[in-house]
């Protein structure tokens, strides 16, 4: 019997893992070297893992009682340090395994964006992908002179504008523009490249890019939105979506909400792959894993795990009474992360001062066990419709993963869920994702009826 494939991304911080990950006996503690980096790549794409997604922030968080002392005291959501380097220096150390990092539209320009990543995806013979996001927090904004934020619609309208700017440069040099012709001494066909001259009320460019065209066409578009416009923004230019759920029946809701949606913009669902955070402790057996989860979880202040859930969220919990409820908020950071936490806390009438204890060290899906427990629980989720693969957040770095790799991953090849060897060279390859075609971009701007129709 043939079996969906899983796909298996490897979350991991560009700084230490987690609130508390860096506690742990077993994690690393030198995130500045080059070294901590390369070993874990290098273990990830020994277990045949799609890529690392490397997240990023753009300030020290100050969202528990504006101030930034909670973040650097228990180190959550902080130091981060800069992703492209990193994955620059992974491109050297790896030669299979897919690279993405973060990058905020909301703080760069497309031209920018098109020249790492297009240069990236070139080093690595077509392994790179932009994971795209808007920004959440008002201390980002602070640190490039605004005040807060600007309306979350606002940022995603510059998020669509920014993203046709960027294909647009990606296709400004077709893939036949290079001759390199010694004997003639013609280098290029100008008539193969052209300019992009595009303007829009938040980015413009003129173009060409410098960089030719991407080995994938386009870096793999990773992008993370829960929220209604963040679900439509996804479904029209995301390859993969990277979301949170605390119960499957949510999952399975998002994951049918985006494929539909998807497939009203005339794209095939089966080319947006949607992988949910699974944070993985594995054991020799349940008991074993419980332990090693409950040791996990003694490590964790109550203020750590609410500094962490206030930056997700963008909300200063101080200003509510922390034995009382979480209210129930229209507007929050990353609203993925609020609602499943609301759904959460809700379900165990938790406090927030609980809720902290609990978010310092959630396991997104409830993944806990001995091996034979981890894939059953992956396997169901995928085929329930709730994924089609999971991002693997480790606990801590690199011994959780390696866990994963020495355990979960030979009872997936077991299975025959999981791939014994890369299926091809570039990461579009491994994820059953096609190249896009030059121009694709048109296909997956969003005009202002197709808007109006499917939503």
């Amino acid at each position: 019997m043939s079996h969906k494939q899983i796909h298996l991304a490897a979350f991991m911080n560009a700084g230490p893992m987690g609130t508390v990950g860096w506690r742990h006996p077993d994690a690393r503690d030198d995130f500045l070297s080059a070294s901590y980096y390369v070993d874990t790549a290098r273990l990830l794409e020994e277990a045949k893992f799609d890529m690392i997604f490397i997240p990023d922030s753009l300030a020290v968080p100050r969202s528990l009682g504006g101030r930034f002392d909670p973040a650097v005291r228990y180190g959550a959501g902080s130091p981060r340090i800069d992703p492209i380097p990193v994955l620059s220096l992974l491109a050297g150390a790896t030669s299979r395994i897919g690279l993405a990092g973060t990058t905020s539209t909301g703080y760069t320009e497309p031209y920018n964006v098109a020249r790492s990543f297009a240069t990236l995806d070139h080093l690595t013979a077509g392994r790179a992908g932009w994971n795209v996001v808007t920004s959440f927090q008002d201390a980002e904004a602070q640190n490039y002179g605004f005040d807060r934020l600007p309306p979350r619609e606002q940022r995603y309208a510059r998020a669509e504008e920014f993203l046709e700017a960027t294909a647009r440069l990606w296709d400004s040099w077709s893939d036949e523009a290079i001759v390199q012709d010694k004997a003639t001494g013609q280098f290029g066909r100008p008539e193969q490249v052209r300019s992009v001259d595009f303007r829009g009320e938040y980015v413009s460019t003129q173009g060409p890019l410098g960089v030719p065209r991407p080995p994938q066409g386009y870096p793999v578009i990773v992008q993370a939105g829960a929220s209604p416009s963040g679900r439509d923004f996804a479904a029209r230019w995301a390859d993969v979506i990277f979301c949170s759920h605390e119960s499957i029946e949510s999952a399975i809701e998002f994951y049918s909400d985006v494929k539909t949606l998807a497939a009203k913009y005339g794209r095939d669902p089966d080319q947006l792959k949607i992988l949910p955070a699974a944070a993985v402790v594995v054991g020799d057996s349940r008991q074993d894993a419980q332990a090693k989860h409950r040791a996990f979880e003694d490590l964790v202040d109550p203020e750590a795990g609410l500094s962490r859930l206030a930056y997700h969220i963008n909300v200063d919990l101080t200003k509510f009474d922390l034995d009382g409820p979480l209210p129930e908020m229209e507007v929050a950071g990353v609203m993925g992360h609020y609602r499943e936490v609301l759904e959460y806390a809700l379900a165990r009438n938790l406090t927030i001062r609980e809720l902290g204890k609990w978010y310092g060290a959630r396991t997104e899906g409830y993944l806990v066990g001995s091996a034979s427990d981890i894939a059953d629980g992956m396997q169901e989720w995928v085929d329930r419709g709730a994924a089609d693969g999971f991002m693997v957040v480790a606990t801590h770095v690199p011994a959780a993963f390696a866990d994963f790799a020495a355990q979960v991953v030979p009872e997936l090849q077991r299975r025959g869920l999981f791939r014994t060897e890369y299926e091809g060279s570039t990461l579009r390859d491994n994820l059953g994702l096609a190249r896009p075609a030059r121009d694709e971009w048109k296909n997956r701007a969003q005009s202002a009826l197709s808007g109006e129709t499917n939503r």
